[in-house]
């Protein structure tokens, strides 16, 4: 079964203080999802059209997992905190099996 991801590229932030609690609360969200954090935002080296802006990535077991996770109720209570602290492209994608 392919695994499911979520990608977010952060494009800016307006409100450190609101991120930074988001964090607190998307992070047991996510691991009680059964996501497992590979990325937030290392270094980044951007070819083509390309963003060096800060960069998640999240794996899970399964794409449908993954949309669960989001789903949730625990999640959906930290993207109110983060509701207008950034702008970010979010995606959920499957894996190749």
């Amino acid at each position: 079964m392919p695994k499911g991801y979520w990608v977010s590229v952060y494009g800016a932030v307006s409100d450190p203080e609101r991120l930074r609690a988001y964090d607190r609360l998307a992070g047991p969200a996510v691991r009680a999802g059964g996501g497992r954090l590979l990325s937030r935002g290392g270094r980044v080296v951007a070819h083509e059209a390309g963003t060096t802006q800060r960069v998640i990535l999240i794996e899970f077991d399964s794409f449908e997992q993954a949309v669960a996770a989001y789903e949730s109720e625990a999640y959906r209570k930290a993207l109110v905190v983060l509701a207008g602290a950034v702008e970010r492209d979010f995606r959920i994608i499957e894996g190749i099996d």
